[in-house]
């Protein structure tokens, strides 16, 4: 018989090549035969394991899976950055997940009630946390371009709502012929700011309080955006009132939003008093539609200043109220 090794190498295998192999039966002889490498192929496809084994299942007798097992951390690296350049990185303590950059600083976390995002030169650039309480359908969402983040359910549902009101009386405007504010401070907000309109949007706002007047005066009344007028009721006569109460309405819409020259909002606004010596109501009404000088891609802070023809003592208005509502 042949030694096995005394058979010439081989340095390719074909499919048509033979192997040698002894099969084994009970009751009968061994019989040496061969087997084409095509035959053994497909024995070893018909009986391979196809099913993934489980832990338990590959572990040696007497070892146990260790389901708590821990890693200290993963590290990412691109294989294009520069040898040196670092990895980003992320590990796990009893709280929450951490990530890292590539100097090893910490840029974000992520934990079971929060997410914070670290801005380098800021303690964190965002930060998003499970309220105390949680009720259903509530989502959250940006909700401005200041990044503001509100609950959907908090919004009011109605275009229509409250945006300032006075809490004081302002400061009476007696004697004196300078242009001066009606408004004193208040609760909620003035400024609507940059980009912060869109086509549509509509205000309503609503003065009232107390008027003096000598003979044969002027009032001159102006809302004002920053320094771009809205409406200006010019110089309008007025004569002999004393302790008037006064009415003074103001609307206005936004019609196209842009830069001066392309933004455009009209306004209207009413003025009226009732005189205590005869009961006649007067007053007077002015609109105009700004499209030269006002922004929308600027902060705006609504303003409404008085001005009178003289500096006559007797002539004196102030405000008790100021409401100013979003109306769509």
């Amino acid at each position: 018989m042949a030694i096995i090794y005394s058979y010439p190498k081989a340095n390719s295998v074909s499919e048509t090549d033979s192997l040698i192999i002894s099969r084994f039966e009970e009751g009968s002889p061994t019989r040496t035969m061969n087997a084409d490498m095509t035959a053994v192929l497909g024995f070893i496809q018909s009986n391979i394991v196809t099913t993934v084994p489980d832990l338990d299942e590959v572990l040696t007798e007497g070892n146990e899976s260790d389901l708590s097992a821990k890693v200290n951390g993963i590290f990412l690296l691109n294989e294009h950055i520069p040898s040196g350049g670092g990895y980003v990185s992320m590990n796990g303590d009893k709280n929450r997940v951490n990530f890292y950059d590539n100097t090893d600083t910490q840029y974000a976390y992520l934990g079971q009630d929060i997410l914070r995002l670290i801005n380098a030169s800021d303690t964190f650039g965002l930060s998003i946390k499970k309220p105390t309480t949680v009720t259903t359908n509530r989502t959250a969402t940006f909700q401005d371009a200041s990044g503001t983040v509100a609950y959907l359910s908090d919004i009011p549902a109605t275009n229509n709502y409250g945006l300032f009101a006075q809490t004081g009386n302002s400061t009476p405007i007696s004697g004196t012929t300078v242009e001066t504010t009606l408004i004193n401070g208040g609760v909620g907000t003035l400024t609507v700011p940059a980009n912060g309109f869109t086509i549509g949007d509509s205000f309503r706002a609503v003065f009232g309080g107390v008027l003096n007047a000598a003979n044969n005066q002027t009032i001159r009344i102006r809302v004002k955006s920053g320094s771009v007028i809205l409406l200006d009721s010019g110089a309008q006569p007025i004569s002999n009132i004393t302790n008037n109460v006064f009415s003074f309405n103001v609307d206005f819409t936004i019609r196209q939003l842009g830069a001066a020259g392309v933004a455009s909002i009209v306004s209207l606004g009413s003025f009226h008093y009732k005189k205590t010596v005869n009961g006649v109501v007067e007053g007077f009404a002015f609109n105009i539609i700004n499209n030269t000088t006002f922004d929308t891609t600027i902060s705006n802070t609504l303003d409404v200043t008085v001005q009178w023809g003289s500096n006559n003592a007797t002539n004196s208005i102030y405000s008790d109220i100021f409401i100013l509502n979003k109306t769509y």
